[in-house]
């Protein structure tokens, strides 16, 4: 059986839904959540947009405040997160700096307000070397993508 590990960073929980919606689909699946600092980002959306936008540009990506589970246990990591200008939040960047060497698959989730932008180019370049199988949208439809990918 296929062990999972859910990776989530959520900043207004809706990502952290569809996350949880995943983990009572799989019956073998653990969840993590990625975070940061509680002073790294504003609650002000056009504040947060503009430090993460300021950590893309420097290079200068946010330190994740609890520690990755380890995970050479798992066969398939699924990344979830918010779309922020065509890219993953910033905190999911550390989290795939830190997964480099993970022999498994690795799919990712994401919620967004409106457009995706060029989520799934972003998330691949940052994924580097990791075998990454799959993107989905939000909740529609995610069963049938767990179907797949498991």
């Amino acid at each position: 059986m296929t062990k999972v590990l859910i990776a989530t960073y959520s900043q207004s929980g809706r990502t952290q839904e569809v996350a949880d919606h995943l983990a009572s689909l799989i019956s073998n699946a653990d969840q993590y959540q990625i975070t940061v600092a509680d002073d790294t980002f504003s609650n002000d959306m056009y504040e947060t947009d503009a430090i993460s936008t300021n950590q893309i540009q420097t290079g200068n990506f946010p330190e994740l405040v609890n520690a990755i589970p380890n995970v050479k246990d798992y066969d398939l990591i699924l990344v979830g997160s918010p779309v922020w200008r065509g890219a993953p939040a910033t905190p999911v960047h550390t989290f795939l700096e830190r997964l480099q060497g993970y022999q498994g698959e690795v799919a990712t989730f994401y919620t967004d307000a409106g457009s995706a932008g060029d989520y799934e180019k972003n998330f691949k370049k940052w994924a580097g070397n990791l075998d990454v199988v799959s993107t989905h949208e939000g909740s529609h439809n995610i069963k049938h993508w767990v179907e797949q990918i498991m």
